[in-house]
Formats: structure tokens, C-alpha cells, sequence
């Protein structure tokens, strides 16, 4: 068998699959209900809740195939992808597992078996690892007999003891290295001071398996605490392997390296076929440093396409944000190829062709994922090359300063003007030997983000209150609006404001984008606080509002109480939440399957939901959607709530939520047969309570992220009256009836077209001179050589202005035209244009930056065409007269 990667990674999951273990598909790298992590970084991740115990496994032995991306935190090799031939954004991580199953012998004997019987590997090339205080996995390797002494080697924490985060699962590990000979070692196009196994930089040496013992789960403080029971975590690196194998097939001794394995190959030519069409960057293998950019898009673009296929858009947040940085990346590697147009929807047929059998997501989404890419990479690009040029220009005057510092002043100008994420200015900027003020950087970004905490402030922020450790409410208002308790927790400030926490409570805490509950808490002594919000808080509900009557010390620690929800408030609300399920299952019917919720707000008042689709949603789709809700509203299908275990849940076809936190016991809303998810809110118990749904309007919110918003029950009717009554104004108005004001408004606009075309003329007539035979008014200078022509075209419009702009430069050939206008009021619109033979020369852009602040104004624009607005037009003259010394 030729070890292909798609073979070797089956081979794999076969292997075990006889040895007991169940196959399980590879979770999705956004992780499920872990904060601790932004990504997948390691196949140990989504298994972490069943070493805690916190979930059952399907089954004490698996084996997987695992999407990774290891591109920030603790793990990130983001730096590094593209300068050596083995670090990977993205990458395939083959594991098989044991949850207090089998443990070290069985590891270790399997996975050389696998190695050396079934993927053919000479034993003599291997080397084993373990931890210098795992003496039991020494000891296994030394009565396996398969390697000679010297070959066992021990190492500490830094090379032998594996954990994913700062906290979590944790242990010993036990490596299988091999020795690819003297020729690995310029890979990357330098050898190493010095080779061996476990030395950094070193290609010779190469992990094959990595075989993790997890018996510790370490806490914030770092703390190591055994589990109650001992797992297996055996890692083996898809890409990695794949290098080896296929090194040993070749008959001319080449050793590969990652980005020469068939997989890669695959995306590397869409890659040179693209340098080739569009750019002039040559061809993988040709030149070291052009390789580098080569593996860097080859990375990314796998990076890309799974994240996409995921649901993740281009962003300024978290995810979104990660995945917005690679493709920028990836789009400034296209410029080193010499490729100035949108070119990685092409690279991704090639992740396609090379990954879409293995998942077949891939496949599927491929249409949207173009689409995704080529959106951000055609808006990256409207200011990648002014980014660059900025980095060249500061790049010179380094050199004839003799620094080595950008300031962070400029690349904080990169990264809010140009939209260059730090990584990207100092990734250009590495080959050079120059580094960024990271200090001045951070102080101007904190800057900006305290601008934007002070900006959005809560001034109703709650009191504080002392909650002891280990309190926590429970909530009971599912089908209750009222009930009794006792205060756990209370505390005030100044103006009335309290906060409450009871043992149990009716009142909805704000999440799933529901808002929280309002009403009032009265104490046996008859003391009334209003409730004006809820919220959560470390597993308490904390009641916020105001004293109506009594005082503080009546909602002390261990009072009795009495809660009411407002219960008009709290069934609106729930109608809307209830749509939001109805409006989620209509948009995948009838857009895509690939919608997905990314996000939402449920109010008395009306609803908000956000969703994962490219490009507007347009009438007709509309039109259906709305038509499907209320179709399924006076289906009046039966809701109902049950709760049953997480992994059960998902097998039912439940939806659940990327960044949501689920335990294992979860809470499943079905509507009818079309609506399955796991929420947590309040619901109406048949769909027909909602009554009503009208859809208010679809709007962007960011890049492939679209927004509707909508009412129910009696906010939907008050929207329809509302719609009626501004009809009847415009019919008023227009003086005329609601069946005729569409044709009264035709009627009004057709003149008003008519009349623009008029003024237009006469303005264009206005701009020629005014006089019957055309002849300009404007004054022509020649200058070293340079026609300069000036012209005040007061009361001309900025379209008007470019017209007379475009006719000038042909009527003078090649000349520097600049226009001014006196809009009115104080006003004035500059523009300067320049012919084509003296762009070279004379940037546009140039001059309107120095005679814009004559006017009061700021402008800028291409080399060819620039423009600008003002607010001094007293000194428009003096603004067009500076302009023949500029030239000069």
C-alpha cells in the first residue's frame, strides 16, 4: 500500500477499531462549552469533561481523527508557520484514547506495534522518550525488548510531561522519535547548532507518537490533584507521519518535510497556478524565501476553509478576529508571490480536492467558503498595498536613522487605519531585523479600549454584594410567577439601590439572550423592594432594583420574602423567545442548513437574531420566512421541555450553540417536528400562543453576519398599525387615498427626476464658462515644464466637480487641474486630478493634503484624483494660488 495520507489517517482509526475501540467523528475545533479555550488545540480538548468525569464517554476506548488549531494561548505556532517545513496553524491529530480502561503497557505496545508492523517503520530508527520520574513506563519499555537502552531516553516537565492549558487534565508522556538521517537536518534551510532527540529546531529527529498518561487535573493555583481514575492520550500528528512514511517510500533518499507530503502538494499547486497567472512570484522550490510564503498561504488556507465551514465569520472579536488575521496573512504572503487580486478561493479547490473526502463539510460549504474568503481578502487588499507602503516608507527611514524600532505609534496606525494586525507588521517587518515599541503599542490600544469601556459604562451598575462561597440559587419560575424564599445575600448603595440573592426564585436571570425578569420582593414586615433586572452571578441570581418602602436592613441575611414577576412582561418576552426557535428553523429551511444563530435578544418588546449567512437576505426569502413562522404559529404545535443527557440531546438532532456552556444533564425545546434545541428560557407550551409574527427588517452587523429583527403577539399587531397609519400620512400628504398614493408617488418622483436632470444641465453649462461658446474661465500656468491649471467653479457639486475635472485633463493632454468650489455656507470642495504621464512625478493625493488646511479642511485620495472638503471659503483663493509653487 502507498501510504497516501488519506490511507495513513484510515489506517489509523482501522487499526484500533480491532482493538476495541469505537470511532468517533472529530468534534468541531470551536470548543463546546469550555471557556478556557478559543480553539481545538490538541485532540485531548473536547475530551477533557470525560477525564474530569464531568461526561460520560460513548464508549471506554475511541479513536479519532481531530481538526486542531493551534493559534493562540499557551499553544501557537502562528510565528512560525512557513519558515521551517513543520509548524502548522491547522492540523489532523490522530488519538486513540482509554477513560479508565487499558493503561501504560497496552499504550506503548499497541502504538510501536502500529509503527513498526503495520506502517513498516525499521525499529532502528526509533527512539523512545519518558518522563525522568516515570519509572513504571521506563520499565515497560526496557521488559518490551524492542529497543537497546541507550535508545530510552528520560527528560523533565519541559519535553516529558504533557497538559493542553494552564489548567486542566495533565500527566507524564512517553514520545516514539525517529532518526530521518543527516540530510533532514537543512529542512528548513539551516542546520542546527546541534541535532538530537527533543532539540529544538532540529528536522532530524521527529516525533512519531506522543502517548500521554493522564492521572493529575491541575488547578489555578497549580496544584496537581490525581483523578480518580487513569486515562491514555495517544497523539499521533497526521502531517508529521505522513513526512516520514512518504520520505521512506522515495527511492532517491529525500527526506520531505510537511509541505512536500501529497496532501499539501495538492493545495501548493493552486498555489503556483495562481502565482503563475496573476502574479510573478515564481514557483514552489525555487527560491527559499518565496517558499516560505508559499507554506504560510498552504497553512492558512486550511485554516480558513475549516473555520468558515464551522460558521466562523471575519470579525473584530475572538474568533472572528483569528480568522480575519490568517486571511489578511495569507493575502499579504499573495503580494510577495506578485499577486495583486483576490486569489484564495482558487487555493481553497485545492483544500477541497485535497480534505473534502475526509470531511465532507468541506464540500458542502465550499460555494460560502469562496464567497467568506474572497469578501475579506477583496476588502483587505482596498488597503493592504497603502499598509505595505507605509511599512516601506518607515522601513527607510530606519535604515538612514540606523534604528532597528518601529514606533508603536505607526504600526498602532497599521492596525486601526489599514487593518494590519500586530502579528502582520511585525511578520513583514522579521526579515529585516526590526521590532515594534510594543510598549508605546499596548499603551495606545489600552487606550482606545478604555475609550470604548468608558463609552459603553453601565451607570445601573448593580450593588456589591458579599456572596459567600458555595451559595447558589435555584430557579423555579418555569411555570411560576410568584413564590417564597430566603435572603442568602443582600447589599445596597447609596440612593436606594439593593441587590438580592434568595434560595429559590420565580424570577428569570437575563441569558440565551432573554432578558431578565422584573417585579418586586416584599419582606414579612411588609418592606417592598422593586425589581428592575436579574441577572446571574457564580451560580447565584441576583436581584436588582430599589427600596420602595423600608430600608435596608429589612432585606437582611435570613429574611423571609415573597417574590411576583411581572408577569404581563415576562409572557411577552417569552412569546418573542419562542419566535426566535420558530424564526431559527425557517431561515434553515428555507436559506440553508449552514444557518447558524450567532446570537440574539429577547425583550418584551420585540426580538433581535443574528445569523451566519452571506449577503443580504433578499424580498422574496423574506417574504417566505415571515409566511413559514406563521404558518407554524397556526399550526399551534405542542412545545415541549425535557431534560436529558448532553450527548443524547445531539444524537436527537438538537441544535446547540458554539460558546455555550452545557453540563451533561441539558434542557431540550421541541416545537412539532420541525424544532429541536437546547435553550434554557421560558416558552409558550404551544406554538400558537404566539399569536402573530411580523418581521421588522434585515440588516448586516458584520461580515457574513446578518440581523433580523421582529414582534409577536400584540407588538407584531401594534407594528401592522402602525404601518397603517403612516400609509394613511403619506396618502394625506400626496392628496390622495392609500390605493392611489402609489401612483400619486410615481407621479412625484418622475418630475422630480425630470427637474434634477435640468439643473444638472444648467450646472454642467455653469462649470464650461456659462457662455454660448464654451470658453473655460480657468487660468493655466506652465511650471518647469508642467501645465498647472486652477479654476473656481463656485456652486458646483462634488460630481460636477469631477466632470470638469475629466474634461480639463483631456482638453490639456498632461497638467496638474485643481478645482475649487464655494459650496455655501461657508464650505468648500477641493479636487485635484492629475493625467496619467506625471503620476510619477506629481502625486494628487500629495498636493490636496497640503491645500486643504489653507480652507480649514482635510482630504486625500489616489495619485491620479484626490479630494477634499473645507469650511474657510474665504481662503479658497489662497488655496489655489499655493498650488503652482507646490508643483515647482
Amino acid at each position: 500500500m502507498r501510504w497516501t495520507t488519506a490511507n495513513i489517517r484510515q489506517s489509523f482509526l482501522d487499526f484500533f477499531k480491532e482493538r476495541g475501540h469505537a470511532i468517533v467523528p472529530s468534534f468541531p475545533m470551536v470548543p463546546k462549552g469550555d471557556p478556557t479555550l478559543l480553539f481545538v488545540n490538541a485532540g485531548m480538548a473536547p475530551m477533557k469533561d470525560y477525564f474530569l468525569g464531568i461526561r460520560t464517554p460513548p464508549s471506554r476506548r475511541v479513536v479519532d481523527c481531530q481538526k486542531c488549531l493551534r493559534i493562540s494561548g499557551k499553544h501557537n505556532d502562528l510565528e512560525a508557520v512557513g519558515r521551517d517545513s513543520y509548524h502548522h496553524t491547522f492540523f489532523e491529530m490522530l488519538g486513540n484514547w482509554s477513560f479508565g480502561d487499558y493503561y501504560k503497557a497496552e499504550a506503548i505496545a499497541w502504538h510501536w506495534e502500529l509503527i513498526t508492523k503495520l506502517w513498516g517503520v525499521d525499529p532502528g530508527l526509533l527512539y523512545a522518550t519518558v518522563h525522568k520520574d516515570d519509572q513504571e513506563s521506563e520499565q515497560i519499555w526496557v521488559k518490551l525488548g524492542v529497543l537497546p537502552r541507550e535508545r530510552i531516553m528520560r527528560f523533565g516537565d519541559k519535553d516529558n510531561f504533557w497538559e493542553m492549558g494552564e489548567t486542566g487534565p495533565c500527566g507524564p508522556n512517553s514520545e516514539i522519535d525517529i532518526d530521518r538521517g543527516e540530510r533532514a537536518c537543512d529542512g528548513s534551510g539551516h542546520r542546527p547548532l546541534r541535532c538530537g532527540v527533543n532539540v529544538d529546531g532540529c528536522e532530524r529527529f521527529v516525533e512519531l507518537g506522543n502517548l500521554v498518561f493522564i492521572q493529575y487535573n491541575r488547578d489555578a493555583s497549580g496544584k496537581l490533584t490525581p483523578l480518580p481514575h487513569k486515562h491514555v492520550d495517544t497523539g499521533t500528528g497526521l502531517e508529521r507521519i505522513a513526512a516520514a512514511l512518504q520520505s521512506l517510500e522515495r527511492s532517491d533518499g529525500k527526506v520531505l518535510g510537511n509541505y512536500d507530503i501529497d496532501l499539501f502538494q495538492t493545495i501548493i499547486k493552486k498555489i503556483d497556478s495562481a502565482a503563475g497567472e496573476l502574479g510573478d512570484g515564481g514557483h514552489y522550490g525555487q527560491n527559499p524565501a518565496v517558499d516560505i510564503s508559499f507554506r504560510a498561504i498552504a497553512d492558512h488556507a486550511r485554516t480558513m476553509a475549516f473555520l468558515v465551514a464551522e460558521g466562523i465569520n471575519p470579525g473584530n472579536t475572538d474568533r472572528e478576529y483569528v480568522l480575519r488575521r490568517i486571511i489578511r496573512r495569507a493575502a499579504r504572503h499573495g503580494r510577495y508571490l506578485g499577486i495583486h487580486r483576490p486569489f484564495l478561493a482558487t487555493v481553497n479547490d485545492g483544500v477541497v480536492a485535497a480534505m473534502g473526502d475526509a470531511y465532507p463539510e468541506l464540500r458542502q460549504r465550499a460555494g460560502e467558503i469562496a464567497q467568506v474568503i474572497t469578501a475579506e481578502e477583496t476588502r483587505f487588499g482596498e488597503t493592504l498595498d497603502r499598509g505595505l507602503e507605509l511599512i516601506d516608507e518607515e522601513k527607510a527611514r530606519l535604515r538612514q536613522a540606523g534604528a532597528r524600532t518601529l514606533s508603536g505609534a505607526i504600526a498602532f496606525k497599521l492596525y486601526d487605519t489599514y487593518g494590519f494586525p500586530l502579528d502582520l507588521t511585525q511578520d513583514v517587518l522579521r526579515n529585516d531585523g526590526i521590532e515594534v515599541d510594543l510598549a508605546e503599542f499596548d499603551l495606545l490600544m489600552e487606550g482606545q479600549r478604555e475609550r470604548a469601556r468608558a463609552a459603553r459604562k453601565d451607570e445601573s451598575a448593580a450593588p456589591e454584594i458579599q456572596i459567600a462561597a458555595g451559595t447558589s440559587s435555584r430557579f423555579t419560575g418555569y411555570h411560576r410567577y410568584a413564590g417564597e424564599s430566603e435572603i442568602l445575600a443582600a447589599g445596597t448603595q447609596d440612593g436606594g439601590s439593593v441587590g438580592i440573592v434568595v434560595a429559590e426564585t420565580p424570577f428569570y436571570p437575563e441569558g440565551g439572550g432573554q432578558v431578565g425578569d422584573r417585579g418586586v420582593i416584599e419582606t414579612q414586615s411588609g418592606a417592598l423592594a422593586e425589581i428592575s433586572e436579574t441577572r446571574k452571578s457564580d451560580g447565584s441570581i441576583v436581584h436588582i432594583g430599589r427600596i420602595l418602602k423600608g430600608d435596608a436592613a429589612d432585606f437582611r441575611r435570613g429574611a423571609h420574602v415573597s417574590l411576583r414577576v411581572d408577569r404581563i412582561r415576562r409572557d411577552a418576552a417569552m412569546l418573542n423567545h419562542s419566535a426566535t426557535h420558530i424564526l431559527h428553523y425557517a431561515l434553515r429551511d428555507i436559506l440553508s442548513t449552514q444557518v447558524h444563530q450567532a446570537g440574539s435578544l429577547v425583550t418584551p418588546e420585540r426580538l433581535r437574531f443574528d445569523f451566519s449567512h452571506q449577503g443580504p437576505v433578499d424580498a422574496n426569502a423574506l417574504s417566505s420566512i415571515e409566511e413559514e413562522i406563521n404558518a407554524r404559529i397556526r399550526e399551534n404545535a405542542e412545545v415541549t421541555v425535557e431534560e436529558m443527557p448532553y450527548d443524547d440531546a445531539l444524537k436527537a438532532g438538537a441544535l446547540a450553540f458554539f460558546g455555550d456552556k452545557y453540563g451533561d444533564l441539558v434542557r431540550v425545546v421541541r416545537m412539532g417536528d420541525f424544532s429541536v434545541e437546547l435553550c434554557g428560557g421560558t416558552h409558550v407550551t404551544r406554538t400558537g400562543d404566539v399569536g402573530f409574527f411580523k418581521l421588522h427588517g434585515e440588516s448586516g452587523v458584520a461580515a457574513g453576519v446578518r440581523r433580523i429583527e421582529a414582534a409577536t403577539g400584540q407588538g407584531a399587531i401594534d407594528a401592522v398599525r402602525e404601518h397603517e397609519k403612516l400609509l394613511g400620512q403619506i396618502g394625506a400628504k400626496l392628496g390622495t387615498n392609500d390605493a392611489a398614493a402609489l401612483e400619486r408617488l410615481e407621479k412625484v418622483l418622475a418630475r422630480e427626476k425630470e427637474l434634477e436632470k435640468r439643473l444638472r444641465a444648467l450646472e454642467q453649462k455653469l462649470a464650461s464658462g456659462g457662455g454660448s461658446d464654451g470658453s473655460a474661465a480657468e487660468l493655466v500656468r506652465e511650471v518647469k515644464g508642467i501645465k498647472v491649471v486652477t479654476r473656481r467653479a463656485d456652486g458646483i457639486d462634488p460630481r460636477a466637480l469631477r466632470e470638469l475635472a475629466d474634461r480639463l485633463r483631456q482638453k490639456y493632454s498632461s497638467a496638474v487641474v485643481v478645482l475649487g468650489s464655494d459650496q455655501g455656507e461657508g464650505k468648500v470642495a477641493l479636487l485635484v486630478a492629475v493625467t496619467a504621464d506625471l503620476t510619477n512625478r506629481i502625486k494628487a493625493g500629495d498636493i490636496i493634503k497640503q491645500i486643504a488646511p489653507i480652507v480649514g479642511g482635510t482630504g486625500g485620495g489616489r495619485p491620479d484624483l484626490a479630494q477634499a472638503g473645507g469650511r474657510d471659503a474665504e481662503q479658497l483663493d489662497a488655496a489655489l494660488a499655493k498650488v503652482a509653487s507646490l508643483v515647482a
